[in-house]
């Protein structure tokens, strides 16, 4: 199906003037039929029954007036049939008969958590809201750019960690013939998508960096996480659910991550397994700073000439300056009067 578009038909205006001043010529020539008619005359007959019968039938063409403000489309049918798409701001006129159409009219995608819309119920996993609140649906279809923000999903990353993930996608209609004919419900089938895609790429990369997992597909291990490389998990995010709605005449601007955590049942764990991680960072450079001291200490005291330490002594003064500068507590000297010996 291959998006048409009708052009020249901005004529709006001149045929709601023109019904218009019909419409008066109308009465008028009634009213002077009717006139005559009384009088017995045939031409005032004719001019009465035509005039009522203009004045019965004449508002069809109104049907054909259209209002399209910027940013908006018109999808039109003419008995099943589809004709074109209206595009761009302006008063058009076109085929009373024909109808338009939008599948998705009543369809509300969820914009945000902090978003609330009245009088809606929500359908399969809570991404698409039907507005139930009995307002007559516009079957106008908006070319801006909108946004989808899923509901978090519950996945599962490569190495099995259950995580909750959300993205939020930003989305427009570049072909108005697809989107309505060639899916049921564009936003419905964008949303399943996104949840489809995003599970197919998260399911590639670790919630964190991990030794030995390859998350480019080419053999080697890489450092790719989804807390590290959030814009590269986004982009691949995006090139996939692109690809599956081509065919519904959609463009994926952008899509972000916009909550990452492990799921409630690990999320201590693993904060235990976090905190543990930096506790063995911090010792290890303790230690090392601490080595470094003593190192310094034995030989700025070496260099005097005043003092001379054995190894033995060395080895105690070595022990206790790593005993104060590791420990978790403030050191408790306990002074030594008498000798070492």
């Amino acid at each position: 199906m291959q998006e048409k578009i009708i052009n020249n038909k901005k004529h709006g205006m001149l045929v709601l003037v023109i019904e218009i001043l019909l419409y008066i010529a109308a009465f008028v020539l009634m009213i002077c039929g009717g006139i005559q008619m009384d009088e017995g005359s045939v031409i005032g007959t004719v001019v009465f029954v035509v005039s009522l019968v203009f004045i019965c039938i004449g508002w069809i063409p109104l049907m054909g007036l259209r209002v399209l403000k910027p940013q908006e489309a018109l999808v039109l049918t003419l008995f099943g049939k589809y004709i074109g798409t209206l595009k761009g701001d302006g008063f058009y006129c076109v085929n009373p008969f024909c109808g338009s159409v939008n599948p998705a009219a009543k369809t509300k995608l969820n914009q945000s958590g902090d978003v609330k819309h009245e009088a809606v119920t929500k359908v399969a996993t809570g991404e698409v809201a039907i507005n139930i609140n009995g307002t007559t649906a516009n079957n106008k279809l908006s070319l801006k750019i909108m946004t989808l923000s899923n509901n978090r999903q519950k996945i599962n990353d490569c190495l099995g960690n259950p995580i909750e993930i959300g993205i939020a996608v930003t989305w427009r209609i570049v072909d108005t013939a697809k989107a309505v004919f060639n899916v049921d419900n564009y936003k419905e089938f964008l949303s399943l998508q996104c949840d489809s895609a995003l599970r197919n790429v998260v399911r590639i990369y670790p919630y964190d960096v991990a030794p030995n997992v390859d998350t480019t597909g080419d053999g080697i291990a890489d450092e790719g996480s989804l807390r590290g490389s959030s814009e590269i998990v986004a982009s691949r995010i995006k090139d996939e659910i692109q690809a599956r709605v081509d065919e519904a005449g959609l463009e994926i601007v952008e899509a972000r991550i916009t909550y990452l955590a492990y799921a409630p049942e690990i999320a201590a764990v693993m904060l235990q397994r976090q905190q543990a991680s930096a506790i063995i960072d911090a010792r290890k450079m303790i230690v090392d700073g601490a080595c470094g001291m003593v190192e310094m200490a034995l030989e700025r005291l070496s260099q005097n000439s005043d003092i001379q330490l054995d190894d033995e002594r060395k080895a105690a003064m070595a022990s206790n300056l790593l005993v104060v500068l590791c420990g978790n507590k403030d050191a408790q000297p306990i002074v030594n009067s008498g000798s070492l010996y």
